[in-house]
């Protein structure tokens, strides 16, 4: 691709109401759930937020996020130290915005592209989301979250303890 052709398709793609999202959005209503979508109240803006389970819902990309094993991710040939640093950004951002979502009471899910866009699996997964946001209608309600400026992986301690965490490997 030209860099014109590239910067034409890397700019059409978007940050909200994915198909992805839109599908589960779908699943969702039509079994009588209902939620906000997008709540830039909490960390990280979850793609579905459901208060009266407590459950935040993010709908990730499998490029985006860095999904290893899966057909979706693969860095690019050019320009690689700029996608692996931004990758790695990315994943850092999602711990960080699970960590203060569950910090708050929040139960957190992550669903992945590659597991709603196949009809085989999709069922699968919709299935088991539904189930663990049942499950979660009778634990305690989360806190509110008062937004404070965004916090940069940087911003924590040099001894805050990331347990278990793997070394990223490209």
């Amino acid at each position: 691709m030209t860099p014109e052709q590239r910067h034409r398709c890397m700019s059409a793609i978007k940050g909200k109401d994915t198909k992805p999202e839109i599908m589960v959005r779908k699943y969702l209503f039509s079994r009588g759930l209902r939620y906000r979508v997008n709540d830039k109240k909490l960390p990280g803006s979850p793609d579905i937020v459901m208060k009266k389970y407590g459950v935040a819902i993010f709908i990730d990309g499998c490029f985006w996020h860095g999904h290893k094993g899966c057909r979706y991710y693969h860095l690019p040939s050019t320009n690689t130290d700029f996608w692996k640093a931004k990758i790695s950004r990315n994943i850092a951002r999602d711990y960080v915005n699970n960590v203060d979502l569950e910090l708050a009471g929040w139960k957190v899910i992550r669903i992945w592209e590659c597991e709603v866009n196949t009809k085989s699996k999709r069922e699968v997964t919709l299935q088991k989301l539904y189930e663990q946001i049942i499950s979660q209608e009778h634990t305690s309600k989360p806190k509110k979250i008062k937004r404070e400026k965004s916090r940069s992986y940087d911003d924590y301690p040099d001894d805050f303890n990331i347990a278990a965490e793997p070394e990223l490997e490209y």
